[in-house]
């Protein structure tokens, strides 16, 4: 039986404080990496490793599923529906859909130990990892590859802004500071391309990347880079025109969301999870609304997320506490904006 959980509980965490303890430090451990004290990666394949005390590992009778809310986040509990039957009937336990609205709130749940499975995506990969203790193990893609992307820089079809070097003196649209594409792939590439975020351009966080092109397609912001493979399904669903828009720059492709699980589980009930993922095939109505995929490929965050650690690395944005804490204040702030300036559009108006 396959049910959306409100996501009220996530919301309701408050950045600063404490992340909740995904387990105490094991004392053994040699080596951790860049990942939390809560965890340990004696393998060194960059990802927490299962604990080594058996009472640690868990074998829940529910498992609860979230993805990323890179777009509506009620719009993928209907598109995962299919999958989640699947998962459920190929494990034998239930399987909840977990409803997020911030990537914050998605890692957080993860620490807790509320979630099991998630699509997490690009950029949050990494702090689910390093502070969640996520295990990405797969991607979308179809029979021939897996699914990349790449960030598309968009404006206006009916503005001025042809090249990069338009954007000076522009407002420009970021999605959040921990997205890869909607914000740190730009600062780390634009550069050298001759324009600098904050220095030629006014950034302005949107949210999210749908939030960003609507925002260029209704004329709130001047331009906005964004996830191709996120534009290119809202095109498909009519909720905006490509000859409204104009793609002014396109990168090289970095990897798409990460389908991931939390470290802790059973490695039996691990590796059935990973199985029924690369068994399953997307039905027509789930391949139409996620770009043509038909499949999940086998991934590796140490392999597939290296360029996307580098242009980390080239901004200096490490995937640390304090990173992460500051993006869930900035995170609450912006949605705090969101909400008010809805509600002075909807107060009715003197007479």
């Amino acid at each position: 039986m396959i049910r959306t959980i409100a996501a009220a509980a996530a919301l309701a965490l408050l950045p600063g404080l404490a992340l909740a303890q995904a387990g105490s430090p094991t004392a053994a451990c040699t080596h951790r990496g860049a990942l939390d004290d809560a965890f340990c990666d004696e393998d060194r394949d960059l990802v927490a490793d299962p604990p080594r005390e058996a009472g640690r590992l868990r074998n829940p009778s529910t498992l609860v599923f979230a993805y990323t809310p890179v777009e509506d986040p009620a719009l993928y509990a209907t598109q995962f529906r299919p999958l989640l039957e699947h998962l459920s009937a190929c494990t034998g336990k239930r399987v909840v859909y977990f409803q997020v609205t911030s990537n914050a709130a998605q890692v957080e749940a993860m620490r807790s130990g509320r979630l099991h499975i998630a699509g997490f995506s690009t950029g949050p990969t990494a702090f689910a990892v390093n502070l969640a203790g996520a295990v990405p193990f797969a991607i979308k893609g179809n029979e021939r590859e897996f699914e990349s992307y790449r960030v598309v820089v968009l404006a206006r079809a009916s503005s001025d802004i042809r090249t990069l070097a338009d954007l000076r003196g522009r407002r420009v649209a970021h999605t959040s500071a921990t997205s890869n594409s909607g914000n740190l792939a730009p600062r780390a590439l634009f550069p050298a391309l001759g324009v600098t975020p904050d220095t030629d351009y006014r950034v302005v966080y949107s949210g999210g990347h749908d939030r960003s092109v609507m925002g260029v397609n209704a004329g709130d912001y001047d331009a906005a880079p964004v996830a191709s493979d996120v534009y290119n399904r809202m095109v498909g669903r009519g909720q905006v025109r490509a000859e409204n828009l104009r793609e002014v720059w396109r990168s090289d492709p970095f990897p798409t969301s990460s389908f991931a699980h939390a470290h802790d589980l059973q490695p039996e009930l691990a590796q059935r999870i990973r199985q029924c993922f690369f068994d399953y095939r997307f039905p027509e109505a789930m391949r139409r609304d996620l770009g043509g995929n038909d499949r999940f490929w086998p991934a590796t965050y140490l392999r597939e997320w290296a360029p996307v650690r580098a242009v980390a690395d080239a901004v200096n944005a490490p995937y640390t506490r304090a990173a992460f804490d500051a993006e869930s204040r900035r995170e609450l702030e912006a949605e705090a904006r969101r909400r008010a300036a809805q509600q002075q559009q909807q107060a009715p108006r003197p007479q």
